[in-house]
């Protein structure tokens, strides 16, 4: 029997930079969870899928800033030593129990250090604590395909220069082949922001001059990339419902803000999330890049911690903790219940819920597929995009879950497992769109990203931008080694500036103090450097507080060493 259409996991690996920035609660710890609850674990999954002999064909992305971390020799010491201080804190935790006599919960204490013990040998006995070689290692063998971002994970659409733009898909390219060996096929969009070309406005001054910018598809086109990712409502209208909006509470705070301003558009029934599209915004005759749009049926079942599975009750509790080591005790209980009153969590009844739970994403994947393909879509494709750090970390069972799901679709005849380059391929789309400007934020558009309490970073990071491109256009092509050094730092300044996580985090409140005082460290240390540029590079003159600190600075933010600040000085191809 051929398969009836085809499906893929798209996970999406992001975090900040926080290597030399803090540790707990905030820093190096959201690093070590990640990859001790996720990366790690995924990791395992995916080989044990490919052991069995079943190619699991998920499209990961790894940020180009992720990937840097992953690689540094800090982050992998670092790693090691945080996992013993988990093992520790689980057998402190065992012998507290075991005294009140809760022997649930000291059994449970027993589960983590297990957990933890095999986090540790894995990272060091089977992956040889080189995580991104392990990736790569699958996709060279054909089991993922590995795609690429912009560089730190700036907002393309609300950074004010095309240069900035430019700047960071093509350092996100250029890491990508440094660490994956080979060109990337697929990009996903910072929150999956989109903008056409048009006579774009600086949102911070909208009644003040437009300028012709270019459509971010364009730059993907002239760089080799060949497909992106949006959410539904981009395509073909209706409401937009945000992936973020019942996981941060401050959210629903903000969005009444803007929720009387949003009218959805009206939804286009002609087009569909399972069928491929090509955009070209350029009204040129440029090559085409590829759209896969989110489906947003599937996504509910796991984004969704109150009517998806990662809600059930049996599974683990992410909010309440065991002091001081921070392990988990309990269950969700019931998605209403108070943190006073969540059970203890009971291991030995989760498999069934992760069958079941499994068993049935696996239906309503199959169900989509044969409904749409008698809608006369030949071959649909479903595709389901998620934070990869949802799995584990967020949804402590997720990887198990994701295991049983890829191992029954592969062994369904209906359902074909493909990588978004396999399907691409097969597909080979003809339709040409029009997309409009948005991302997969609630409401469509940038609210979270650009609202009263994110402004004034917007107004930090168009003046840095400005004065990055002046700099790159005067002192781009100057040999002296010292003044390059200047620059490059100045460079990486500016994109650890650009990452759309700080706005993110003041928005909803994650760690907003954080996220306040990584924007103005960043914006300081440009706008020291750039002074130290103008000095060195127009009369050779600097001071030796100067030097000290742009070497504190170098080592602070030690990452991208391949920068190239030719790439800020003007637009490779001109709107």
């Amino acid at each position: 029997m051929p398969p009836k259409g085809a499906y893929t996991f798209v996970l999406h690996s992001h975090l900040p930079y926080v290597i030399n920035h803090g540790r707990w609660p905030h820093g190096m710890d959201w690093l070590n969870e990640a990859t001790a609850e996720t990366y790690i674990p995924l990791l395992n999954v995916f080989n044990k899928l490919v052991n069995e002999g079943i190619s699991p064909k998920v499209t990961i992305g790894i940020t180009p800033v992720l990937t840097e971390q992953l690689n540094d020799n800090s982050f992998k010491e670092e790693f090691k030593e945080y996992v013993k201080t988990k093992i520790k804190a689980a057998v402190e935790d065992e012998r507290l129990f075991t005294s009140w006599n809760q022997l649930r919960l000291a059994r449970q204490a027993k589960l983590w250090q297990d957990f933890y013990g095999q986090i540790l040998s894995d990272f060091q006995n089977k992956y040889k604590t080189d995580l991104v070689g392990a990736f790569r290692k699958l996709q060279d063998e054909g089991h993922i395909e590995i795609i690429t971002c912009a560089a730190t994970h700036g907002y393309l659409p609300l950074l004010g220069e095309d240069t900035s733009v430019q700047a960071q898909i093509k350092q996100g390219i250029k890491t990508y082949q440094e660490f994956y060996g080979r060109q990337p096929r697929g990009i996903w969009l910072p929150e999956c922001a989109y903008r056409p070309r048009y006579n774009w406005v600086s949102p911070l001054k909208p009644k003040g001059k437009s300028k012709l910018r270019k459509g971010v598809d364009e730059f993907l086109s002239e760089n080799g990339i060949e497909y992106f990712f949006i959410d539904s409502p981009l395509l073909k209208g209706g409401k937009a419902v945000g992936v973020y909006i019942e996981r941060f509470g401050a959210l629903k705070q903000l969005w009444q803000q803007f929720e009387k301003e949003y009218q959805p558009a009206s939804e286009d029934m002609r087009k569909s999330p399972y069928e491929l599209y090509l955009v070209n915004s350029s009204g040129q005759p440029k090559k085409p890049v590829a759209i896969f749009t989110r489906d947003p049926r599937t996504g509910i079942q796991v984004w969704s911690g109150e009517h998806g599975y990662p809600g059930d009750g049996n599974y683990l509790e992410f909010h309440k903790k065991q002091f001081p080591g921070g392990h988990r005790y309990w269950k969700i209980t019931s998605a209403k219940s108070d943190l006073a009153d969540k059970e203890q969590y009971i291991a030995e009844n989760v498999e069934e819920r992760l069958k079941e739970n499994a068993s049935h994403f696996k239906g309503l994947v199959k169900g989509i597929i044969l409904e749409n393909q008698k809608k006369a879509f030949p071959y649909p494709f479903v595709c389901a995009p998620f934070d990869t750090e949802l799995f584990g970390h967020w949804w402590f069972e997720g990887p198990g879950w994701m295991y049983y799901v890829l191992k029954w679709m592969a062994q369904d005849p209906e359902i074909e497992l493909l990588t978004c380059s396999e399907h691409l391929a097969k597909a080979n789309p003809r339709k040409v769109v029009s997309i409009p400007e948005g991302s997969w934020g609630q409401g469509g558009f940038h609210w979270i990203w650009l609202n009263d309490w994110t402004k004034w970073t917007w107004k930090h990071i168009y003046e840095d931008e400005i004065k990055m491109r002046e700099a790159a256009y005067e002192f781009g092509d100057n040999s002296d080694e010292k003044l390059q050094a200047i620059l490059k730092q100045l460079a990486r300044e500016l994109l650890l500036l650009e990452s759309s996580d700080w706005q993110f985090l003041i928005s909803t409140w994650g760690a907003r103090d954080y996220a306040e005082l990584r924007v103005v460290e960043h914006d300081k240390n440009f706008k020291r450097l750039y002074q130290m540029l103008i000095k060195y590079g127009r009369k050779k003159e600097a001071d030796q507080s100067d030097w000290e600190f742009l070497e504190s600075v170098q080592k602070r933010d030690n990452l991208f060493e391949n920068i190239e600040p030719k790439w800020w000085a003007k637009v490779e191809f001109p709107a």
